[in-house]
């Protein structure tokens, strides 16, 4: 996610965190990558590919989460997830503050969302995959998460506010999801000839029809 929303408002971090587990869990993979990571801009067909859930807390897991939070202060984001830089499993990292050294570094493996909030609220959002796009998206104000840290530890947390919409963005694309995908047609109609510029510069991408 781009870091012009961490001008928006804010929430608390979390209203709640429990540990479930502390064990790995042996069914998923071990990620392979290669440095240096390069955002896919759309529409890169790794925007859309299944990814996969990670079993192995290894070194490698922990360079790539580092190498994430590189790429996303280096280009000036709040939230990155592992398909925007071409690798394909459930990985997110983010920092509402934007910048090393402020705020707090959250990595998130394999999360899942297990409760919405039932209010929304619409706010602007911006892309790494999309640059220069920004646009309205309406999303929940709250959501309830499970995942597991770096180490393979299991948590749950709530989240509320910016946080909130920085998580629902990045795991959207966990799932193939795009942020213009989660449009009204009226706003999507207003950024289409910018949607059509990224195309026409990255013709090797196989875009979803709009």
């Amino acid at each position: 996610m781009a870091t012009t929303l961490a001008r928006g408002k804010k929430g608390g971090f979390l209203s709640e965190l429990s540990e479930i587990a502390e064990e790995n869990d042996a069914t998923g993979a071990a990620v392979e990558f290669a440095l240096p990571l390069e955002i896919q801009k759309y529409p890169s067909a790794k925007l859309r590919d299944e990814n996969k859930k990670i079993g192995v807390f290894d070194a490698e897991l922990k360079k790539l989460a580092d190498a994430m939070f590189a790429k996303m202060y280096e280009s000036d984001g709040v939230g990155l997830a592992a398909p925007q830089v071409g690798v394909n499993y459930r990985l997110m990292v983010y920092n509402e503050a934007g910048e090393r050294g402020k705020g707090a570094e959250v990595v998130m493996v394999n999360p899942k969302i297990v409760k919405f909030s039932k209010e929304k609220d619409m706010f602007e959002e911006g892309c790494l995959s999309f640059p220069a796009i920004y646009a309205d998206v309406e999303r929940p104000t709250a959501v309830t998460i499970e995942a597991q840290n770096v180490n393979g530890k299991k948590f749950k947390m709530t989240l509320d506010g910016f946080q909130a919409r920085v998580f629902q963005h990045e795991y959207d694309h966990l799932d193939g999801v795009l942020f213009h995908d989660r449009m009204a047609a009226d706003v999507v109609a207003k950024v289409r000839a910018e949607l059509d510029d990224l195309i026409a510069a990255h013709p090797e991408g196989e875009p979803k029809a709009l």
